[in-house]
């Protein structure tokens, strides 16, 4: 049975870990609604006598509250699956997250998990750019959406809101001929940053905006749903985050929690998570439909380390050039 908590408080915390005293595991989730329960059900479908519960927000909103109940000595979570590493870094730092090396690591690239196996990446989300099939320009390069064929048609999430947002905009900001100026232009050029991915793709399926800078699995789906939109995977290249997988260190169900873990990374989670659109992380999962080969597309570097040391700047900096909390 799945809960939807989006009160972050302590007592509210309290209260929760009451109702999920009886659970075998309690995993927070990033994932879309949809996403989180196939994820569950796939998971319960291989370990049927695992009572699973969990808990779905944004990251930004999923970490406030385990910190709540961190602070308040009291974390309900067994599994956390959020959008980035940088924030896994920031846990494992301070000992909050426990080490298990799954023999599903075999089967991924070393830069999808943590040496130590703290965390574990379980697919690549990209974030591009969108358009309304009915927009004058066909966009192909992030310069584009600071063109005046785009002056007031472009919507992006805000950092606040979305780690994936947050990620991009450090990626972005680190790119030579992009970098913080590049926003400002944006900002110049009459963007909105406003909100999560799922705003942005309604305001451009709707016809509201004619540009979006957003995930990559939501218009993919959504075009094969049959809606008016595109997407792009700018010449530049793309920011990525990889949703992965850790188990808190203070896990009451240790045993369970390391068999969610390898059940992510097994070729049947991998399958799962490729049927839902997204692309696997594991080696050898064929691709969704709608996506150009894995070797054609261009991921842009980023520093976890110095992401991490430098996030709340640049939130800061992102939300002092649009004038917005969120």
């Amino acid at each position: 049975m799945k809960k939807l908590l989006s009160t972050f408080t302590a007592l509210v915390a309290l209260g929760f870990a009451g109702v999920v005293n009886a659970a075998d595991l309690v995993v927070y989730t990033s994932q879309p609604n949809a996403d989180a329960q196939a994820t569950i059900d796939g998971f319960k479908a291989a370990n049927p006598n695992v009572d699973v519960e969990w808990v779905r927000d944004g990251t930004p909103q999923i970490m406030a509250k385990l910190n709540a109940e961190l602070a308040a000595g009291n974390p309900v979570a067994d599994i956390l699956l959020i959008a980035d590493t940088v924030t896994f870094e920031r846990m494992k730092a301070a000992g909050q997250l426990l080490a298990y090396k799954s023999p599903e690591a075999k089967n991924f690239d070393a830069s999808l998990y943590d040496a130590d196996g703290y965390y574990y990446s379980t697919k690549l989300i990209t974030t591009g750019i969108m358009y309304n099939t009915q927009a004058a320009m066909k966009p192909t390069s992030w310069a584009d959406l600071a063109k005046p064929e785009a002056k007031g048609l472009v919507t992006m999430p805000s950092p606040v809101a979305s780690g994936a947002a947050l990620i991009h905009a450090q990626t972005l900001a680190g790119v030579e001929g992009l970098g913080w100026d590049y926003y400002k232009d944006l900002k110049a050029n009459g963007a909105i940053a406003a909100g999560g991915n799922g705003g942005v793709l309604k305001a451009v399926a709707s016809g509201e905006k004619a540009y979006g800078v957003v995930v990559d699995y939501m218009p993919i789906r959504e075009k094969a749903k049959g809606a008016p939109v595109e997407f792009v995977f700018p010449k530049e290249g793309v920011s990525a985050v990889t949703e992965p997988a850790a188990i808190l260190s203070s896990t009451k169900h240790q045993d369970n929690a390391k068999k969610f873990i390898d059940y992510l990374l097994s070729e049947n989670g991998q399958k799962i998570a490729a049927g839902l659109g997204y692309i696997p992380a594991r080696n050898g999962i064929e691709l969704p439909a709608g996506y150009p080969a894995r070797e054609e597309i261009k991921l842009l570097p980023l520093n976890a380390a110095d992401a991490l040391k430098n996030s709340e700047k640049d939130v800061k900096t992102f939300s002092d050039i649009f004038g917005t909390k969120g």
